[in-house]
């Protein structure tokens, strides 16, 4: 990773220490599997969760004589992505064979990229809570084949090892060191998966372990140079890495403060104690022997090919929150919530659709998004469509229910599924709008509450609570807007 800043010092992130301030230094490299069905350099399938060594070709067990071919596929895909991260494609790259031995690696190497990455420099950019806008550059990413699993849990004096994860594509997409707080490397992870579940190119599931981070981890005092760094591997989860940075700058501060140095090394964090650990020292290019792979030819392409796939591309995320808040005059924050997800972003404009737009936001974050979450699902597993939402939104609009009625027709809904406008029709939950009927029903709350009719005089914003007792009498049924005239009406409030 070269090591260039590209950023000021913000106070916000400063970290207290004993003797004074720090800086958190954090670059990434993730890596995401390719989605693909075949492995990077065999026929070999990529489906998750097949029997320990089903998915083997002879190429992915490195028996002798074996070659690898490529697979266009994958090449597409990191081209694909390369796109999205506006980045610098190279039309020449370079397979190289990077040298180093687990048990898990059968070749004894691994086919990767080094001095020629088929993506150069590119950008993600974040928009964070309060408003403010960072740009993460992007140093590069390289296509290269995944090792194989050992598992040490299965027998107390054997390891074993499953090679259904050996060869297959993984783009390894390294950051530039921009980032200065856990949180900002948690945005990042978020944002470079929308990214990549946008394109296609990576279902990014870390629980599939489909997308990993290895976290580079330095502290400095504000305005000095870059410190050593430490790198954190394999982690798998957008919390983890937050922990991991929290615990593993702390750990530095405390080292230098106490007048030691920082050795480079590789890491492991231990969730279950909330702490990092040694792993081995760091190593080096020059330790890899890094060189071109004899048996693969340079990868080229012209411009013309690179152009074709731009134009398949779909709207990528900060287009699309761009028009969500330009069209639809979505407040920032909003668009935000509903661009993380492709689907869930299509879920909200077929809701949408000749709609109020902040009122079908409103409903489809709060109302929707929230029952999601709190069942665990996501929007491909919402048992509610778009317009089933959008038909509880109609109702609401033309006077037949209220809102709060809304709301026991969208759990209707979400428990029997049904059209709302029959649920409202056969279920006589229609909103009341006979003045009559209501006028009758504010008459007996006046009634009973003369004590407060004097004070909701003194104080016209006392009116609401009135509100709510008539609309709790007329079971939520009652036009808010008739008994809000009403009561400011017979009380005597202008």
């Amino acid at each position: 990773m070269t090591l260039v800043d590209t950023r000021n010092t913000n106070p916000k992130n400063l970290v207290k220490g004993a003797t004074g301030d720090w800086e958190i230094i954090i670059g990434l490299e993730v890596h995401a599997q390719v989605q693909s069905e075949a492995k990077l350099f065999s026929g070999s399938s990529t489906e998750f969760g097949a029997s320990p060594n089903d998915h083997v070709s002879l190429v992915d067990a490195a028996m002798p004589g074996m070659l690898p071919v490529i697979n266009e596929e994958c090449v597409k895909q990191a081209i694909r992505t390369g796109l999205g991260l506006k980045a610098e494609i190279n039309n020449k790259s370079v397979f190289d064979r990077k040298n180093y031995f687990y048990p898990d690696l059968p070749q004894g190497y691994q086919i990767s990229q080094f001095k020629q990455p088929i993506v150069g420099e590119g950008e993600v950019i974040l928009e964070l809570g309060d408003g403010e806008e960072i740009r993460i550059g992007i140093e590069r990413l390289h296509l290269e084949q995944d090792a194989g699993k050992s598992i040490h849990d299965l027998h107390p004096t054997k390891s074993y090892v499953d090679l259904n994860r050996s060869g297959v594509a993984l783009m390894e997409i390294v950051s530039k060191p921009d980032m200065r707080s856990s949180d900002e490397a948690k945005a990042y992870i978020s944002k470079l998966r929308t990214i990549l579940r946008y394109i296609g190119s990576s279902d990014a599931d870390m629980e599939k372990g489909n997308l990993r981070a290895d976290v580079n981890v330095s502290v400095r005092r504000p305005g000095e140079g870059f410190g050593t760094r430490c790198e954190i591997k394999n982690v798998n989860s957008m919390r983890f890495a937050g922990q991991a940075i929290e615990y593993e700058a702390r750990r530095q501060i405390g080292i230098l403060e106490d007048g030691g140095t920082i050795d480079q090394e590789t890491r492991l964090f231990d969730p279950a104690k909330g702490e990092t650990r040694s792993m081995r020292s760091k190593e080096e290019a020059h330790d890899y022997r890094y060189f071109p792979d004899p048996d693969l030819l340079p990868l080229e392409f012209d411009d013309a090919y690179v152009e074709a796939l731009k134009v398949g591309l779909p709207e990528l995320p900060d287009d699309k929150r761009a028009r969500f808040i330009a069209d639809y005059g979505l407040s920032p924050y909003d668009a935000d919530i509903l661009v993380v997800d492709r689907e869930s972003a299509d879920f909200f404009e077929k809701v949408a659709k000749g709609r109020d737009a902040k009122q079908a936001a409103n409903w489809v974050i709060n109302e929707l998004f929230g029952r999601l979450n709190k069942e665990g699902r996501d929007i491909s597993a919402s048992p509610v469509s778009a317009e089933q939402v959008g038909g509880v939104i109609d109702l609401v609009q033309d006077g037949t229910i209220s809102g709060k009625i809304a709301k026991d027709v969208f759990e209707i809904v979400w428990a029997e599924g049904g059209d709302p406008a029959e649920i409202v029709e056969k279920r006589g939950m229609k909103q009341v709008t006979d003045l009559g009927a209501i006028e009758k029903v504010v008459d007996e709350v006046i009634a009973a509450n003369p004590e407060k009719v004097e004070q909701a005089r003194e104080k016209p914003g006392l009116v609401g609570w009135f509100v709510g007792q008539v609309m709790k009498a007329s079971g939520g049924k009652a036009n808010p807007q008739a008994v809000n005239d009403l009561l400011k009406k017979k009380i005597g409030i202008d």
